[in-house]
């Protein structure tokens, strides 16, 4: 945790249209973990409302090469009676097995006006993904992200971007499905969530 700073002076958004956030999203930038691929591309989140109205459907995605990379999971509210934006994410790991149960914070921090971009993050500050509906982000909205992040706490000099390779994770060319990775980072998954 950042030094002065912990999760009760972490605002996140209130009144989070959670229809207009279904969908797409791209990974523009985040903290590496552990538990996601150093080398991966085209890293994206796609999200679905369950019939409930208040669990979503979660989808992740990456590519290392012609291999996709992909675990499935939900997230909820942590506390339906108020109107702030903190979700837990749950994902079963490995994918291909699953044996383990791994569960993360997801605050969203940060929203465009027409949801056009998003902020996530947890309260220790270790983990944070700004996200895109569009592979690319103006560099100048990407800076003022990375500022009021920074005001907020986050380490933002380890933000790296995601790289997104043309012609890669296309829906008719997926690649090769490659769920031996989970394993690596499966003792550090608890502490975080992928993407998400």
């Amino acid at each position: 945790m950042t030094e002065g700073n912990d999760s009760k002076d972490l605002d996140v958004i209130h009144g989070l249209d959670l229809k207009s956030y279904m969908g797409r999203w791209y990974e523009i930038a985040k903290i590496p973990m552990r538990f996601q691929p150093a080398n991966g591309t085209n890293t994206r989140a796609t999200y679905a409302l369950q019939e409930d109205g208040k669990t979503v459907s979660v989808l992740n995605e990456t590519f290392v090469g012609a291999s996709r990379k992909s675990i499935g999971g939900k997230a909820f509210k942590t506390d339906v009676s108020n109107d702030e934006a903190k979700f837990k994410v749950q994902f079963w790991v490995p994918p291909f097995l699953p044996v383990y149960r791994a569960e993360g914070n997801y605050w969203v921090l940060q929203i465009g006006d027409k949801y056009e971009y998003a902020v996530v993050g947890e309260p220790d500050r270790r983990c944070l993904w700004i996200l895109c509906r569009e592979t690319e982000m103006e560099e100048k909205l990407y800076n003022s992200i990375l500022d009021t992040m920074k005001a907020k706490g986050f380490p933002v000099e380890t933000v790296t971007k995601t790289c997104h390779l043309e012609g890669v994770g296309l829906e008719t060319n997926k690649g090769e499905e490659d769920g031996l990775w989970w394993i690596k980072g499966l003792f550090d998954f608890s502490r975080g969530l992928f993407t998400r």
